[in-house]
């Protein structure tokens, strides 16, 4: 059973917000709507996230994201559409019930830090804690822990004023790993971070990941931040979700040409792995004579020296260890430049997993492993 779970949510502001979604089924956009003095943030969301999966949802300022995510913990109530968390339905929760859930079993971690400045740095990272009712004893003892995994041990006594904004925000990690609450809510928790303390923070996040294995959603409008940290991408644009996928997928088949245009200055040797591209060897093909020999998850990037030092293709494995395809010099380097563009029209996309719509020039991969399933879209005509 999935984690956390939305279904055909829609949130609207403004007059008479139930018509304004009988509308919006009907083939309305925003603009129709907005010319009747409301505003549809989220239109017909739909996804499902798995335990100790980070799902990430990225778009631009107004697409809808963060509302989004307030409605996944009560914040925002939705105009229609189900919330179940752990196949219970919040969206039928009393507000009493719902304030318990989000005291014990979801947390969320804000891109402004909010810390109590007149609170030490233990009292903060304690302070879910203390609204639940545990004893002050066991609280600080869960607290320092928490602390020690985000790596401010021994500051623990400061005040948020004596930290760097990168450790502030560590502290607003603690505070939610410190409740210890299954599912972890993160709003551009890293946008507010300069590029290099952003990137510490990215590794800590992952670091923790490993160990932790919690099933975090994570808000961010930036499509790189998205491919490092996402098991799965929701790409938003005008309150709608326009594809669902793996980092590989929303790269090599974007939907249309708005996820195109997201994708198109990504480093794609640090996004595709071997796996991706791999082709099937030729016949007489001996992997003794490979220059390496990598996993399918190995990103491309560490593919450079082993293809540009031999003409002999690099042996990609499977998760069993046999031989699953190779990587010639060629294909590594013929990825590096080719396009996927989204036309109007192109009948025999479907047969590829491609929304209707798109057209893939070039694609990557030639062959996909069967570990890749189909890419997931929502609402392509968005």
């Amino acid at each position: 059973m999935s984690r956390l779970e939305a279904e055909d949510l829609y949130k609207v502001f403004g007059r008479r917000p139930d018509e304004a979604v009988e509308k919006l089924r009907r083939g309305a956009d925003r603009e129709e709507l907005r010319a009747d003095g409301t505003t549809a943030a989220v239109i017909d969301a739909s996804f499902t996230v798995e335990p100790g999966q980070i799902f990430v949802v990225m778009g631009l300022s107004g697409s809808g994201k963060s509302t989004l995510l307030r409605m996944l913990n009560g914040l925002l109530e939705p105009t229609a559409g189900h919330v179940r968390f752990d196949g219970e339905d919040l969206t039928q929760l009393s507000p009493r019930e719902l304030r318990e859930v989000r005291s014990k079993k979801i947390s969320m971690v804000f891109q402004h830090f909010a810390l109590f400045p007149h609170r030490s740095v233990l009292e903060n990272a304690a302070y879910g804690l203390e609204v639940q009712g545990v004893p002050r004893a066991e609280r600080e003892k869960r607290a320092h822990e928490a602390l020690e995994l985000a790596g401010l041990k021994g500051w623990e006594k400061s005040f948020p004023d004596e930290l760097s904004g990168g450790m502030q925000q560590r502290v607003g990690l603690a505070r939610a790993l410190a409740t210890d609450a299954d599912l972890l809510l993160m709003d551009e928790s890293f946008s507010a971070l300069d590029p290099l303390i952003r990137r510490d923070m990215q590794d800590q996040l992952l670091e923790l990941q490993k160990t932790l294995k919690k099933t975090i959603v994570f808000i961010t409008h930036d499509l790189n931040e998205a491919m490092r940290l996402g098991d799965r991408i929701a790409v938003m644009r005008d309150g709608r979700i326009v594809q669902i996928g793996t980092a590989e997928d929303i790269l090599v088949t974007p939907a249309n040409d708005y996820v195109a245009s997201f994708t198109q200055d990504v480093d794609r040797a640090r996004v595709l792995t071997a796996g991706a591209i791999m082709s099937e060897p030729e016949q007489g093909y001996d992997p003794s004579d490979a220059p390496a020999t990598v996993t399918a998850g190995t990103p491309i990037i560490d593919l450079f020296t082993p293809c540009s030092t031999s003409g002999v293709a690099v042996a990609v494995t499977g998760e069993d260890g046999e031989l699953a395809g190779v990587v010639t010099r060629a294909r590594l380097l013929a990825v590096l430049g080719e396009t996927i563009t989204a036309q109007d029209s192109a009948p025999d996309a479907e047969n590829d997993g491609a929304a209707p719509g798109l057209v893939k020039q070039d694609a990557v991969p030639a062959q996909r492993g069967e570990e890749d399933g189909p890419v997931e879209k929502v609402n392509a005509d968005a």
